[in-house]
């Protein structure tokens, strides 16, 4: 990709400095954040433009592994203040986790704001923040091809109006199982769907953990496993390096159809499965390109049934 290029794909979400808890290990302070994992994800497959808020005590390293990463930072936004911090500890099974501090700071006024060059981006990424933000990015670009947006339980709750209006105008919406369940009322996820791609959207992608995602559409039912694994360290933040590398491999194919979304679903299942290997980016920083690629093959040849 030229260096100075506009991005393909741009990426809105949080940006934070997280203490994590398992039960074999502990890490004070480590960057986190959708919009870290989301980017970090994408930029194996094309230029990625992040759009965030941090304080002016965010560690100038982390910012320098952006960087190196490729991620353009543009649209990324110092305020005077803290920068939002969460803390949360997971139990044995890694699957549950209980969160023991979120203290929100500069992301409490954050208001999207897209640099000229991110206006034209035919790919975007609305992680998950309120849906007012979100539709405040969607009146600041232009044309884009393909929207992808993320929400969760406490918009569905205190903000369905809106959220509604916002996914009315996105090609893709991304939930979990219980909040399909908890935004459409219905206990069946083949039901919960159809209500959702009622609202607008063309797809519907649930996620579902270490079971993997179901993708949705007028054409039927698309499953995807997750990548297996005999160990892992943190799965925070699986959820958006699985839709950032979808992203990502979705942008550089340049595709907006279903073939095209299925096999970018595979690429996304592949970097979530690396980033859960360590805590943080760390993962995700010492992986290249090669790699991807290699475990793509081998997930394919996995799910060959002839």
């Amino acid at each position: 990709m030229k260096k100075n290029s506009a991005p393909k794909l741009v990426i809105v979400g949080s940006i934070g400095i997280d203490t994590i808890e398992t039960p074999r290990e502990k890490h004070v302070e480590i960057l986190g954040g959708s919009v870290s994992y989301a980017c970090a994800a994408a930029s194996f497959f094309v230029k990625t433009g992040m759009v965030g808020v941090v304080g002016t005590d965010f560690p100038p390293e982390h910012r320098a592994l952006w960087e190196k990463m490729g991620i353009d930072l543009s649209g990324l936004q110092t305020e005077k203040g803290k920068t939002f911090r969460w803390s949360g500890v997971y139990e044995e099974n890694m699957d549950n986790r209980r969160t023991l501090l979120t203290e929100l700071n500069v992301f409490e006024s954050f208001s999207p704001k897209l640099p000229e060059a991110y206006c034209d981006a035919p790919y975007l990424f609305l992680g998950n923040i309120a849906p007012e933000l979100q539709l405040r990015v969607l009146e600041q670009v232009r044309a884009p091809e393909f929207v992808l947006i993320d929400t969760m339980d406490l918009w569905i709750n205190i903000a369905h109006k809106k959220l509604v209006e916002v996914v009315s105008k996105c090609d893709m919406l991304t939930l979990n199982e219980s909040e399909a369940r908890l935004f459409t009322g219905q206990h069946s996820l083949m039901d919960a769907s159809k209500a959702l791609l009622a609202m607008g959207p063309q797809f519907v992608l649930i996620k579902k953990g270490q079971s993997g995602s179901m993708l949705f559409s007028k054409n039927g039912l698309f499953l995807l496993h997750a990548f297996p694994l005999a160990d892992f360290k943190d799965p925070t933040g699986a959820g958006d390096t699985f839709a950032g590398g979808l992203m990502g491999a979705l942008a550089e194919s340049g595709g907006t159809d279903e073939k095209a979304i299925r096999r970018a679903m595979v690429y996304g299942s592949v970097a979530a499965a690396f980033g859960v290997e360590e805590f943080s980016l760390e993962r995700l920083a010492a992986l290249d390109r090669k790699q991807i690629d290699a475990r793509y093959d081998m997930f394919k040849s996995m799910c060959r049934i002839d």
